[in-house]
């Protein structure tokens, strides 16, 4: 068996949040293009289920203009 992937550790550990990226990179810093792929984004409409950290939380407020953040319903 190989690592686990992300979305499965985050749902084990507790708390995630729900990110989908709703608008474009292009045009915009590079820092805001390099924080998508930070957050395993990069083409409209992509969605991720991370765990609920700080550094997560600062990465969504770097480009919450670029995406769209929801709870998981279980």
């Amino acid at each position: 068996m190989g690592p686990k992937k992300k979305t499965e550790r985050a749902a084990k550990s507790g708390k995630t949040v729900i990110v989908t990226q709703t608008g474009s990179p292009i045009g915009r810093e590079q820092y805001q293009h390099a924080t998508l792929k930070g957050l395993g984004l990069g083409k409209m409409n992509r969605t991720r289920e991370l765990e609920d950290t700080p550094s997560v939380r600062g990465m969504i407020r770097t480009v919450q203009h670029l995406i769209r953040v929801e709870s998981p319903t279980e």
